[in-house]
Formats: structure tokens, C-alpha cells, sequence
């Protein structure tokens, strides 16, 4: 055998291992922000379970603020809806931007329920509503853990698949777009745990 022919034939075998571990890697770069997603709307899920159970104690005692009500059941179920397609596709942008629009409207809300609620006493102080509220608070705030964990996963996706060479092989290798982070309108606001008070 030819030796220019085996040095061609090793140095084949190792760009062709090479690639394959940088496929391996970006394989597993996804894997993590998609799991990481996951998480998110493990979280999101408990938090759209818990607002119909907050509307309807508060019902009894609000009974004039029915449109305060009926907009916080409307942004659930859009934010449900935005969670739902951004869950077919973590990373994408578009329903990324969606997920993100359709949780800063049932952020504020919420915050326009909170308003509402100041006003009514018995509300404030029933034993339900105020469980209610410490588990909403709660799960906020594991929303927030939730999204930072998907932002860095997501990050390290895109370093990785944008620095040299992994670049050169992403695109053939299935991997053309970054991925998105999950960033809410309300940025600043959510990273301080919302404010319940009775």
C-alpha cells in the first residue's frame, strides 16, 4: 500500500470522527435547552392551573369586576395557547415571540387583578384566596429559575454552533438556525417575585 494513500485515509477517519463529535455535541446542546423547556412549561402549566382556581374564588366576592375576571381567564387561555406551540417547537423563534407576548399580557393581567383585589377585605383575607396567592408566587418564581435555566441552555447552543469550526458543519448537519431565547416584555419586572399582598 501506497503511504500517501494511508496518510490520506487517517486523516479522513479523523475529520470524519471530528464531525461526528461535533454532531454529537450540538445533538446534545439541543437536547438540553429543549429539556430545559420542558421545565418552563411544567411550571407554566401549574401556573395556568392555578388562575382558574383564583378566579373562582374570587368571584363570590368581586361579583362587580366580572371584566377583570374574564381578562385574566382570556391571557390564561392565550398564554395556554402561545405554551402549547412554542412546546411543538422550543427554540423557534416565532413561537418563542408568541409565548413571550401571550405571557406579558397575562402578566399585566394579573397585575390588574392584584389591583382589584386590594379593594376587597374579605377577599384578602379569605384562607383560600391567600393560599392561592403564596403558590401563584411560588410558581413564579420557578417560572423565572425555569426560563434563566432554558436562556443559558439556549446560549450555550448558539456559541457552540456559531464558533469555528462547528460552524462550518452545523448547517449541513441539521442545525441551520440558533435557537431563541425566551425573554417576557416585562423583563425587568419578572425578575423580582411578584408582589401578593392581603
Amino acid at each position: 500500500m501506497n503511504v500517501s494513500l494511508i496518510i490520506v485515509l487517517v486523516v479522513l477517519g479523523l475529520m470524519l470522527v471530528y464531525g461526528a463529535s461535533i454532531y454529537n455535541r450540538l445533538v446534545a446542546l439541543k437536547n438540553r435547552y429543549q429539556n430545559a423547556f420542558a421545565q418552563i412549561e411544567v411550571q407554566l402549566k401549574r401556573r395556568y392551573d392555578l388562575i382558574p382556581n383564583l378566579v373562582e374564588t374570587a368571584k363570590g366576592y368581586m361579583a362587580h369586576e366580572r371584566e377583570t375576571l374574564q381578562a385574566v381567564t382570556e391571557a390564561r387561555n392565550t398564554a395556554l395557547a402561545g405554551l402549547k406551540h412554542a412546546a411543538a417547537q422550543p427554540g423557534e423563534p416565532g413561537a418563542m415571540a408568541e409565548l413571550a407576548g401571550a405571557e406579558g399580557a397575562l402578566g399585566a393581567a394579573l397585575g390588574r387583578f392584584n389591583m382589584v383585589m386590594e379593594a376587597y377585605p374579605d377577599l384578602k383575607a379569605s384562607e383560600n384566596m391567600r393560599q392561592l396567592s403564596e403558590t401563584l408566587t411560588s410558581t413564579e418564581n420557578r417560572v423565572a429559575f425555569s426560563r434563566q435555566a432554558f436562556n443559558d441552555a439556549v446560549m450555550q447552543y448558539n456559541t457552540y454552533k456559531q464558533s469555528f469550526p462547528p460552524i462550518l458543519l452545523a448547517g449541513p448537519l441539521g442545525h441551520r438556525e440558533d435557537a431563541a431565547l425566551l425573554e417576557f416584555e416585562d423583563s425587568a419586572e419578572i425578575q423580582a417575585a411578584p408582589k401578593v399582598s392581603f
